[in-house]
């Protein structure tokens, strides 16, 4: 089967998703990666993958810029759930890329741009690359942002296949998931942050807020697309 096909995907989109994970990998086998940026919800999908298809790569960027909390999240799942995480960073070291480029971050939304090229999307580029998969699973799901309402279950991307298994998952099946697998949750949630990435990027959610004004300044890039794709809309 392919999974392009729309009699295809219209039984993916019908699946429970433990049925999907298991598809993909008994479809895809090698060729299947999942990225993670172990986020606030991202144990989910680590979980998922390492239930239904635990030998499939686990892509982490380390930007470098990453919150203490966010490191020790790292290894502390990485040891709960077994994962064949391969770590990828940039090429440029944080001190390299400032004393050639600034603090890209605070030079606005070309600085910003520049900063997920070299930080994100060429590390995640290479790393497909080096383990040679052209299918990329992502937690992403269409009730974290306004931008997603209308995300596609799957998006070719030139050479690659990007699949989101938990698209249409909400919150509560989220925390839900949480409690029921015992799963722990990022140290910084409970000090009010609702989404998470670099230490200079990311704040707490203030009242009146939402989780989108809370990186970038209020312009949240959206994670995963890649050089490749001919899009510049390359969030991670």
């Amino acid at each position: 089967m392919i999974l392009t096909e729309q009699d295809t995907l219209t039984a993916f989109s019908k699946m429970k998703t433990s049925d999907r994970i298991k598809w993909l990998y008994e479809e895809y086998g090698s060729r299947l990666v999942l990225s993670s940026s172990f986020g606030l919800q991202a144990a989910v999908m680590l979980d998922l993958v390492s239930k239904y298809a635990p030998e499939i790569p686990v892509v982490w960027i380390d930007t470098g810029y990453l919150f203490p909390e966010s490191y020790k999240y790292v290894e502390e799942l990485r040891e709960k759930l077994n994962l064949n995480l391969k770590e990828f960073q940039p090429k440029l070291t944080p001190a390299r890329q400032e004393a050639l480029y600034g603090k890209l971050w605070e030079q606005g939304e070309e600085g910003n741009a520049k900063y997920g090229l070299i930080n994100k999307v060429e590390p995640m580029n290479r790393a497909l690359k080096e383990l040679e998969t052209d299918v990329w699973l992502s937690g992403l799901r269409r009730s974290q942002s306004s931008t997603r309402v209308n995300r596609p279950f799957l998006e070719q991307q030139k050479k690659t296949l990007k699949v989101y298994p938990i698209l249409d998952w909400n919150d509560y099946q989220v925390e839900q998931y949480y409690r029921e697998n015992e799963l722990p949750h990022h140290p910084l949630e409970i000090q009010g942050y609702k989404t998470m990435g670099d230490w200079h990027s990311t704040s707490p959610v203030l009242e009146g807020e939402s989780a989108e004004d809370s990186r970038y300044g209020g312009t949240k890039y959206e994670c995963g697309l890649h050089l490749d794709s001919g899009t510049s809309d390359f969030q991670i």
